[in-house]
Order: structure tokens, then sequence, then C-alpha cells
């Protein structure tokens, strides 16, 4: 799935768990991620890296096709713009990229300058 969640994929968000601190970060991508356990830390089987994951609350149920919770994961890839600053994603970013900053519990995450453009171009036109 993309960074066009809303706000019913994910109304048993209890919490969101950084691995990373999402200051130093631009984007993420997020995506929903089918798993066996509702709180727990996911596996991740994507390149690149998890650097964060929703926990869902007591109330969540799992498919009952496949026994399995949807839950929403941040990742970033390889080829991201942490990892190479001048390389694919200089300038825009992914499409699933959302704003670290704007992710909450039950809340999609966001588009903005310093996730579209980096966080030189948001610091430059900032007031």
């Amino acid at each position: 799935m993309s960074s066009l969640l809303t706000e019913s994929d994910l109304i048993h968000e209890d919490e969101v768990v950084w691995l990373e601190n999402p200051e130093s970060l631009d984007y993420v991508r997020q995506a929903l991620d089918k798993t066996r356990r509702r709180n727990t830390k996911p596996p991740y089987a994507r390149d690149g890296r998890m650097v964060g994951y929703a926990l869902l609350d007591e109330d969540a149920s799992p498919d009952p096709d496949s026994g399995l919770y949807k839950r929403r994961v941040f990742f970033l890839l390889p080829h991201d713009r942490d990892s190479l600053p001048d390389g694919l994603y200089r300038e825009g970013a992914p499409g699933e990229a959302v704003d670290p900053r704007t992710i909450a519990p039950k809340k999609p995450g966001a588009k903005t300058p310093r996730s579209q453009w980096g966080g030189s171009v948001a610091i430059a036109s900032a007031p």
C-alpha cells in the first residue's frame, strides 16, 4: 500500500514504535503488512531496513480468512535519500514516502516540503 492510507485503515493503532530517530529522516516509506501478532516487532522481509512499526490495541481482530493483522510498517530502501543523498531521490520522493514528524497512531503520515524535497529545502523556506 502507499501513503494513501486513511484513518479508517489505522483505527486500531495504539502506539508507533521507532527503531531509529525519526527527526534525522526526511521521509520514511509506509505500508500495511500482514503479521501474526498485533503487539510485537513484526518480521521484515524487504531490502533496506525497518525504521518503525505500529502496535495495535486489544480490540484489533485478525482477518477471519488469514488470521493475520494489518499493521503499519515504516522502512527505507538502500537507494533512499538518507543513504544516497545525491541519488535517485535527491529531489522528490517515492509515492509511499511521508514525513515521519507527521506520523502518529491512527493518523496517516503526510507529505511535506521536507519529505518531498529534503531538509535543506524545508530549512531554506522556513521564515
